[in-house]
């Protein structure tokens, strides 16, 4: 009975992570679109948006720390950091220990519009959640620690 309760178990594993796989881009592009479409400026491409998010959460990050978490060249890290700062959404500061090494910052325009997008994506989220039914916001509420739970243990491992 042990064999049959471990494939079944495997199986349930190889279900959700099916439906993870199929669902999460999904969302996201959803949301992308919808966040895209409601704001009074042109969009920032994906790359230069998640540098701007990871700055925001991590102030004074490195291109080479940055480039390690996005897990992106640091060359391209920094031509994107360029176009943000001429942009006037970043701002590099030479570290005060070593002048080679820049520190980035986002500036109050890249806050402003972080919020922004954090707001419209929420707002969108609430009033989709609000046509679902309370056993699947229930079952979305009671989720969300396991999606982080996922996150963190996928971030870990690919580090």
């Amino acid at each position: 009975m042990t064999g049959t309760s471990e494939a079944h178990r495997s199986q349930d594993v190889d279900q959700v992570a099916t439906g993870l796989v199929a669902c999460l881009p999904a969302l996201n592009r959803h949301l992308r679109q919808s966040i895209d479409r409601q704001l009074p400026y042109p969009p920032l491409p994906e790359r230069q948006l998640a540098l701007l998010q990871y700055v925001a959460e991590h102030d004074g990050a490195t291109v080479h720390k940055a480039a390690e978490a996005l897990r992106m060249v640091p060359n391209n890290v920094s031509t994107l950091v360029t176009r943000l700062t001429e942009a006037g959404l970043l701002e590099r500061h030479r570290d005060d220990a070593d002048r080679r090494v820049a520190r980035l910052r986002v500036t109050a325009l890249a806050s402003q519009r972080i919020g922004e997008v954090e707001n419209i994506a929420a707002a969108q989220l609430a009033s989709v959640l609000r046509t679902l039914s309370d056993g699947d916001r229930g079952a979305l509420g009671s989720a969300l620690g396991a999606l982080e739970a996922l996150t963190r243990r996928l971030r870990d491992r690919s580090a």
